[in-house]
């Protein structure tokens, strides 16, 4: 998942420029964008955001060249992606998204984020739990960044296991036993391990557990599979999207 919110307010020319502390202490703006947000959090009832030293140095970057350029962009000629800054700041995800703007104040920075439908959602959306700030100063105008990711490595395999296991029984298959098997079997490029073999095996890696890859999809619609197992394993991922990986062992 990739998301992105921009943000344009009105400028005039600017001369100089230059950052401003990430999170200083007192109020500082990348200190003030972050306690507002969290607040507006706490106002709708969800988990607060945690800090990302590395999303915050993602931010940085980006805030320099916009403050640069004098413009307000995701993605500026000759810059990374997003998910890329990230990474190459050694950020882990498995879904990002970010919010720019341009302002005055961080008080004002942040009204217009959430007067904007688009930054609301990416500021109060339960499922990602961290973000990194960075504020760019140019001749007394804020060039601000928030990037929020789901930080990766936060779910056990048990717990991946367990959404993949409800998604095969939401479609009718009846779980079996043979976890072990689907783990083995996840460990290798394809095929099974294990003593009960299955009619169908998939391997798979995704950044999202709530979608099966539509292969899955197709053979539990013939209708032929009357029961299943899931199995993950580590995936290899360092930095950047990070993929669970998992097999899905069908039976007839």
């Amino acid at each position: 998942m990739r998301r992105a919110a921009l943000f344009a307010a009105v400028s005039a020319v600017i001369l100089t420029f230059s950052l401003l502390p990430a999170l200083a202490q007192g109020t500082g703006p990348a200190q003030i964008l972050f306690e507002s947000a969290n607040h507006e959090r706490a106002a709708q009832g969800l988990a607060p955001l945690k800090w990302s030293a590395t999303l915050a140095e993602a931010a940085r970057q980006h805030a320099l060249r916009m403050a640069s350029k004098n413009t307000l962009s995701h993605q500026l000629p000759g810059e990374p992606g997003m998910a890329e800054r990230a990474s190459q700041a050694g950020a882990r995800f498995t879904s990002l998204a970010e919010n720019v703007a341009e302002g005055p104040r961080a008080e004002s920075i942040h009204r217009q984020w959430m007067n904007s439908p688009p930054h609301r959602a990416n500021l109060l959306d339960a499922q990602l739990d961290s973000v990194g700030i960075a504020v760019a100063e140019r001749n007394g105008v804020l060039f601000a960044v928030e990037d929020f990711s789901l930080a990766a490595g936060k779910m056990s395999v048990e717990e991946q296991e367990g959404i993949v296991n409800a998604k095969l029984r939401s479609r009718g298959l009846r779980l079996l036993g043979h976890t072990s098997d689907a783990r083995r079997s996840c460990l290798l490029d394809n095929g099974y391990a294990g003593s009960h073999v299955p009619s169908f095996v998939l391997h798979y890696a995704t950044t999202d557990l709530q979608t099966f890859p539509d292969i899955l999809e197709q053979r539990i619609q013939t209708g032929k599979y009357h029961s299943a197992v899931a199995g993950a394993c580590r995936s290899d991922a360092k930095v950047g999207f990070s993929n669970f990986r998992l097999a899905v062992l069908l039976y007839e």
